[in-house]
């Protein structure tokens, strides 16, 4: 459950706990006054039992958000897919209804509560919660307890907060989005912190040219003593889902200068939880070396690998880390053995919405990806609604287009 959610879940057990106690000290006061048929209208004993009824249903939001974020990521297995929705809509009618009684505090606050004419509206809603037999805030929790029950057979409350493999589609280096808005500062960090030199981020393709044919004379130069490495630095970039990590390193692996600066030796992995060393060792002898790798034995395939990686500079990029695909570190040491000694500038590049992968793959401080700013996430929005960034439109939908990227935080996806 998000903190926003348990802060709201907090402050409204305390909102209730003022309300029943305004309205029941309003109700004592008034008794003395009212005439037999008013008292009977409202008890303090059934204002009680609704305390009660309301404070269990408070309680048990915290529990139905989290096994909806569960549940969403199973959302392609069809029996959770029909469930879903129905429980969404139980802890929709149960924050309504919360919501209805805090607007009564904020009320009988404005307005005081010794007047028996101020009291009715109360009264009314009152009985329209505590109709005859019927009482909505108990099916309410009948109902959530119900959809409730059904997940937990389903084993949606011990399931792993993550996707299935099926509705996971896998990256690779080319972009699906046509243009990439408000990232350049992190784009120019980001190339700098990979070792792209300054000169070269910004510059002309003449500008290029020459730098490459440098570099390559100086490459012929030192070919006799090539400078080595002990290990290859890996630089982790970290953001919640959906806010461009893999799209930032897309863009980088385009950039002629990031090409240049790597020799054209740019792998591209995408992992998710399915960390394969003898995989990953495979692809990155394919692109590292004329010859293909055969060899079935891991311990073969890192001999070549290692070998491979003393001779070439290189960006491995390994996109969308899980935690459970390293195993507590003991695979991404595994895969990492044979790069003990690699040709400086070699750089191995890392996206993961989890800082606990990147505590165990970085060598370097993280390189946090935040929210689109507000201005340019508006200018996205645009284009993705009309078209266009530069759009015109009525100040009354831009006003709602603004209030609907406030909950998106800034994400695009």
């Amino acid at each position: 459950m998000s903190l926003s959610k348990a802060i709201g879940v907090i402050s409204g057990i305390n909102e209730f706990g003022n309300l029943f106690q305004l309205v029941t000290s309003a109700v004592s006061y008034m008794c003395s006054k009212w005439n037999g048929s008013q008292e009977k209208q409202l008890k303090q004993d059934d204002l009680l039992q609704l305390e009660s009824d309301l404070q269990r249903l408070t309680d048990t939001l915290p529990a139905m958000y989290n096994l909806i974020d569960r549940a969403e990521w199973k959302i392609h297995v069809p029996s959770v897919a029909q469930l879903l929705p129905k429980l969404k809509d139980a802890v929709y009618d149960a924050e309504d209804l919360l919501d209805e009684f805090r607007w009564y505090k904020l009320k009988l606050e404005t307005e005081g509560n010794n007047d028996a004419s101020q009291m009715s509206p109360f009264i009314d809603f009152f009985h329209s919660v505590t109709h005859g037999s019927f009482n909505k805030v108990t099916d309410i929790q009948t109902r959530l307890g119900h959809l409730s029950a059904q997940l937990e057979k389903m084993g949606m409350h011990e399931a792993t907060p993550r996707f299935d493999k099926s509705v996971r589609p896998p990256t690779t280096s080319f972009r699906t989005e046509p243009k990439i808005l408000g990232r350049d500062k992190e784009l120019q960090e980001v190339m700098r912190l990979l070792g792209v030199p300054a000169s070269d981020h910004g510059s002309s393709s003449r500008c290029r040219s020459t730098s490459k044919r440098k570099r390559t004379a100086s490459s012929a130069a030192d070919s006799t003593e090539p400078v080595r490495i002990p290990s290859i630095p890996v630089l982790p970039i970290v953001g919640i889902g959906g806010v461009g990590k893999t799209t930032l390193a897309q863009e980088i692996t385009t950039r002629p200068s990031v090409k240049s600066h790597f020799d054209n030796n740019i792998i591209w992995i995408c992992v998710s939880d399915d960390f394969d060393e003898e995989r990953f060792t495979k692809i990155l002898i394919n692109s590292l070396s004329t010859k293909e790798a055969t060899a079935d034995n891991l311990d073969d395939l890192q001999q070549v690998l290692a070998e491979e990686a003393r001779k070439k500079r290189f960006l491995l990029i390994l996109d969308d880390i899980w935690p459970a695909a390293l195993n507590d570190g003991q695979r991404w040491r595994k895969f990492c053995a044979p790069l003990t000694e690699v040709l400086k500038g070699s750089m191995l590049l890392v996206t993961t919405r989890f800082a606990e992968v990147a505590n165990i793959v970085g060598t370097m401080e993280s390189f946090v990806l935040e929210g689109l700013k507000e201005d340019v996430f508006l200018g996205f929005f645009k284009l993705c609604v009309f078209g266009s960034e530069d759009s015109h439109i009525d100040p009354q939908l831009e006003q709602i287009g603004k209030s609907i990227l406030v909950k998106l935080k800034g994400t695009p996806f």
